[in-house]
């Protein structure tokens, strides 16, 4: 077994020392935070998941504010998606694109006022070309990393666990929009959000002092509910389409490559700084893009690189996520599929670890 060394240049999370009394066997390393990947198994974890309410650990979805009279012209320069309706209490799936039209990083804005906003960012620098567009632009607003820690509670008894901690106001939140609460004397913005197809909440907690009673709070309401500590799964993830930047996705593709072009309203979202690269992509239309493929046989090893994926023997593509369904009892994978054979039905064949695997590629993910 190989330790991670300690160093302060990963971060330990307000919550690292309940998430270790959990008993969490596996880390990652994002947004140079730890970030749990298993506590039980990856497949006992998710069938918990899908049954029951987890609380997660997701202090490494760091925020970068924008306050000042810019931060909405700066926010609306990230993005090719049109954020000029958005209003305060909402929350918007917005892609980040650099001037090519290559995605930089693929975050969640809340909108916390007209002259302050937070961009829940994915495992990337991206605060830096938040810093340098800012600069740059010489634009009225600055730009920080808040001590948020986000604290996610997910699964099908979610919103039930949160009515018992936060009140019946907890069930008037809909879907991407958040509103504010107290706890111990202070406010906490909670949105109807998270890294799961399984309903639930996100709490963007603002202090490390009120994390652990935060936690502590959550497993007491909870308790009879088998509240269990969790982390994003990789088998539910895939099931669901939920990409990972980094791993299905980098700044070497589009919005349009990445199954995101619903979001690039590029005729309106015209300060958007790669919107005219965007514009020509759109027209000449993306000659690769992900896709949901389901690989016969076993169950696969772990994934860790891309897997080729050829057909007729030409390479038309790549695997970059899989895992064994239990539910679906066959192996789910995300992958970057040439346009010449990303069409349902069409069978291609994948290089794992273990060999040559025959697959199948579809249009639309199975949760």
């Amino acid at each position: 077994m190989v330790a991670l060394s300690p160093s302060c240049r990963i971060r330990r999370t307000p919550f690292s020392r309940a998430v270790e009394a959990a008993g969490a066997k596996a880390y990652t390393v994002y947004n140079r935070m730890l970030l749990p990947t298993v506590f039980d198994s990856i497949e006992a974890d998710y069938h918990h998941l899908k049954k029951h309410v987890q609380v997660w650990d997701v202090s490494c979805e760091r925020q970068v504010e924008l306050r000042g009279s810019d931060a909405g012209r700066l926010m609306q320069m990230l993005t090719p998606r049109d954020l000029r309706g958005m209003l305060p209490g909402q929350c918007c799936y917005a892609p980040i694109v650099d001037e090519t039209g290559g995605m930089l990083n693929d975050p969640v804005a809340v909108k916390l006022s007209r002259d302050r906003w937070w961009i829940s960012i994915a495992d990337s620098d991206l605060m830096l070309w938040v810093k340098g567009i800012a600069n740059g632009y010489r634009l009225d607003v600055l730009v920080s990393e808040p001590a948020v820690a986000p604290l996610a509670v997910q699964g099908p008894k979610s919103e039930d666990m949160m009515v018992r901690l936060f009140g019946d106001r907890v069930r008037s939140i809909r879907f991407f929009r958040f509103d504010w609460f107290q706890f111990h004397g202070r406010d906490l913005a909670i949105a109807r959000s998270g890294y799961s197809k399984q309903g639930g909440f996100e709490i963007y907690v603002d202090g490390a002092d009120i994390a652990m009673p935060l936690w502590d709070a959550l497993f007491a309401v909870g308790e009879d509910l088998n509240v269990r500590a969790g982390c994003p799964n990789l088998i539910e993830r895939i099931e669901g389409g939920l990409l990972s930047y980094g791993n299905d996705m980098t700044n070497e593709n589009t919005p349009y490559e990445c199954g995101l072009g619903r979001f690039c309203n590029t005729d309106t979202a015209i300060e958007c700084i790669g919107r005219d690269a965007l514009l020509r992509g759109a027209g000449q239309g993306p000659v690769q893009q992900i896709r949901p493929i389901t690989i016969d046989g076993a169950a696969v090893g772990a994934h860790d690189r891309p897997w080729p994926v050829f057909a007729g023997g030409k390479r038309v593509g790549q695997v970059t996520s899989a895992a064994w369904s239990p539910d679906f009892r066959t192996n789910v994978a995300i992958g970057m599929i040439r346009s010449s054979h990303w069409d349902t039905g069409t069978r291609v064949e994948v290089h794992t670890p273990d060999g040559a695997r025959a697959a199948t590629v579809h249009n639309n993910f199975w949760l």
